[in-house]
């Protein structure tokens, strides 16, 4: 049960949201879901939106959430848009292209999940792996930013947020 809201009302029923719509074909989102890229992989469960109302989700198996995606109940009456939340991250960036290559393989390695942008790598924080990085000789930075990370070699689909 979710508790009563601070103003001593009860807090509403949780939004069961059990439909993925894609890009949803045009349809407007009334509510916001911000996510981690963890949480985007989990698709039942009670979460919050933006503007803090519960949503139950109970989504078929599959694939991650994606930023973009639309979300709605078992009648299309209410729409939820899928956001990437921003996460602290580190920032990796490298003195070559060879050095960023060498990155990637030593993380893809260790199973880490990374973000690969032009010129650099984005990871979750993790003082091992910063450790382990700046030891190579590469230059990190700290930053809270949504994540993106790739999918796996055997995932399809597309990572990067629709804007149809």
């Amino acid at each position: 049960m979710i508790p009563a809201a601070s103003s001593g009302a009860p807090a509403p029923a949780p939004l069961l949201l059990n439909q993925r719509l894609g890009d949803g074909d045009g349809r407007k989102p009334s509510l916001r879901l911000a996510l981690s890229a963890d949480e985007r992989r989990r698709l039942r469960g009670l979460r919050r939106s933006v503007c803090g109302r519960p949503l139950l989700l109970q989504l078929p198996r599959g694939e991650a959430l994606q930023p973009g995606e639309l979300l709605a109940d078992g009648g299309l009456e209410q729409v939820v848009r899928v956001e990437a939340a921003p996460e602290p991250l580190l920032r990796v960036e490298a003195p070559s292209g060879l050095a960023l290559l060498q990155a990637c393989y030593h993380l893809g390695n260790r199973h880490v999940a990374i973000e690969i942008q032009a010129g650099e790598l984005r990871l979750l924080e993790d003082p091992v792996l910063a450790h382990l990085l700046e030891h190579r000789g590469l230059t990190l930075t700290p930053i809270v930013a949504p994540f993106l990370p790739e999918f796996g070699a055997y995932a399809t689909g597309d990572r990067h947020p629709h804007d149809h």
